[in-house]
């Protein structure tokens, strides 16, 4: 059964602000604090990061309107370079993406934790007995449908932005002023540190271009993708810059750096004891938002892979009712589990998930110049088209390029575990191949 368009522009737009705000922006600025150590470098991080992130929109935009497919990542590297290339890619990147997944739950059920569980079960077995019950939960509504899943999704993330803006516009209600003030400049070189910073920024900012996996899913892709992406993308950079001035304004870079809670330091700060909990919703909202923008996207991957014979052909199983992929989500979510019992904590996913997002992003943008001459026939026909083109897409693969040589360069080890997952990913598609002959 094949997939049918189900989604709005309204459901698209929702699911990239979703994708991109987890819990990233509750944890990401106490990483660039500590990174940039000065209040000017702090903020260079986050506009250059937005302005980055806007040019990758925008390229991603136009390469949505141009080749639209479900599971658009594996099938634009396969259109675009080859299929060996397209399954070590998306290997690499659905691998990042599930670890990620599981170390993201974890954060929402430490903090929903206190509030739910009694103080015996306030620990790692509490966590993970928590982490497990939030990812089955979210499991069973995508069982419903990718419409239930698509009106879940708005739902939560309406309630999170919302929660989020509440937050920041608090700190005009309150007499506190800075808390704590001294910060610690970080040593060594600044352009090495100002490239660090920015891996924990763009780790914030990206998942957008996830939407190009719901190509098949979106009522008029050509041109709903493209404005879904830019009015996702406009309302993320805005929340985060007001996010990160209340930031500043509560804690000070001496408290961001201290990297730990910073929400729950500023709520407190603006709400008093109330502030904890508030906090606790909030995250716990964004965490089941991120869970269940993930469980819609990652198995229409799978679905694209299947459909090119590199997974068996159950991966592309599609409920015609409720369109949902049912083995293809359970896969997924098996595997989340699997790897709730691997990984602790959100840091120490950060470099391995950048190194496989800083990868694949740059050369799927690199695409775009491979699309324009194989789809010249589009031309003209009303599709979005980048205005500044080549420029907007060069100055985000260089980016991008930038922050990977500042991973290797602060991590060879993270980057050569990486390098050997590519490899192994390179090495099962040729063995599927010979098992073909």
């Amino acid at each position: 059964m094949s997939i049918k368009p189900k989604l709005s522009r309204f459901d698209l737009t929702m699911i990239v602000i979703s994708l991109i705000i987890g819990t990233g922006i509750f944890k990401s600025p106490g990483e660039v604090a500590l990174r940039t150590g000065s209040t000017q470098l702090f903020f260079a991080a986050w506009v250059v990061g937005g302005l980055v992130t806007l040019c990758g929109a925008l390229t991603f935009a136009e390469i949505g309107a141009r080749y639209p497919n479900t599971g658009g990542f594996y099938k634009l590297f396969s259109y675009c370079y080859h299929p060996a290339f397209a399954f070590m890619i998306n290997w690499g990147a659905v691998i990042a993406t599930t670890a990620s997944v599981a170390a993201v739950a974890l954060i929402g059920a430490e903090y929903l934790n206190p509030i739910l569980l009694p103080d015996s079960l306030q620990n790692s077995t509490g966590t993970k007995i928590s982490t497990i019950a939030m990812v089955l939960v979210v499991y069973l509504i995508n069982f419903l449908g990718i419409k239930t899943s698509a009106r879940t999704q708005n739902l939560l993330t309406i309630f999170k932005v919302g929660m989020i803006v509440v937050l920041c516009l608090a700190i005009f209600r309150s007499d506190s002023t800075t808390v704590i003030t001294h910060a610690v400049m970080p040593v060594g070189n600044p352009v090495a540190s100002f490239g660090l910073s920015l891996v924990a920024v763009f780790f914030t900012y990206t998942g957008y271009q996830q939407t190009i996996n719901f190509g098949g899913d979106v009522i008029d892709a050509k041109r709903n993708i493209p404005k879904g992406i830019f009015l996702g993308i406009a309302i993320v950079i805005a929340v985060y810059m007001a996010v990160n001035f209340a930031y500043y304004h509560v804690l000070g870079m001496g408290g961001l750096q201290q990297n730990t809670g910073l929400a729950a330091k500023m709520a407190s700060v603006v709400f008093g004891e109330v502030g904890s909990k508030v906090t606790s919703v909030l995250m716990f909202v964004s965490v089941l938002a991120y869970v269940n923008v993930n469980i819609m996207s990652v198995p229409r991957v799978y679905y694209a892979m299947a459909e090119d014979g590199m997974l068996p052909a159950i991966f592309k199983r599609v409920n015609p009712r409720t369109q949902a992929q049912e083995f293809g989500m359970s896969f997924f979510v098996l595997t989340i589990l699997g790897i709730l019992f691997l990984v602790n904590s959100f840091g120490e996913v950060l470099n391995y998930a950048m190194f496989f997002e800083c990868i694949g992003l740059s050369t799927a943008a690199i695409a775009i110049f491979i699309l324009r001459k194989r789809t010249k026939e589009l031309d003209g026909t009303g599709i979005y088209t980048i205005k500044w083109f080549p420029l907007v897409p060069v100055l985000f693969i260089g980016t991008y390029w930038f922050v990977t040589l500042s991973i290797f360069m602060a991590n060879p080890k993270a980057t050569l575990v990486c390098l050997g997952v590519f490899a192994l990913g390179l090495a099962i598609y040729y063995a599927t191949k010979w098992r073909k002959l």
